[in-house]
């Protein structure tokens, strides 16, 4: 189901609990939340309004993905970036690492099994920025 973006700061803020396979309506919501936004690339589940810590993005074949309880293990490569989000007004500019590792879990067959990833590129300059929004941590 499409939802509202939330631009509340203070629900924005709050650290996410982890997600959990029951979770899985509000995956749901994030891809069809994401599909109807233009140049839009990711979504964490607090924008939509529920402090879950799980976001979608769109990688660089053009498929979009849900992961949940993101953790960067470690980066390399930072750099200065500018941002812009869905849910706070302005450009940011932030540190993020070119290439990271990252540790998370993914909904397979009802499930949510855990993973490990590297990512580069602009795949993971938007996973660091939905990990933030995971945390609490506004750009």
């Amino acid at each position: 189901m499409i939802k509202e973006l939330v631009t509340d700061e203070v629900l924005l803020s709050t650290p996410c609990e982890p997600a959990t396979v029951e979770d899985i309506a509000v995956a749901t919501d994030l891809t069809d939340t994401l599909a109807c936004l233009e140049n839009a690339g990711c979504l964490a589940a607090n924008q939509i309004g529920v402090t879950r810590a799980l976001f979608a993005f769109e990688d660089e074949s053009g498929t979009v993905r849900v992961m949940a309880n993101p953790k960067v293990l470690f980066g390399l490569g930072a750099d200065k970036v500018e941002e812009s989000c869905l849910t706070h007004e302005g450009i940011s500019r932030v540190t993020r690492y070119i290439k990271i590792k990252l540790s998370y879990d993914e909904f397979v067959d009802g499930e949510l099994r855990h993973r490990k990833g590297e990512f580069v590129g602009w795949e993971a300059q938007m996973i660091q920025h939905m990990a933030d929004h995971c945390a609490g941590k506004l750009v």
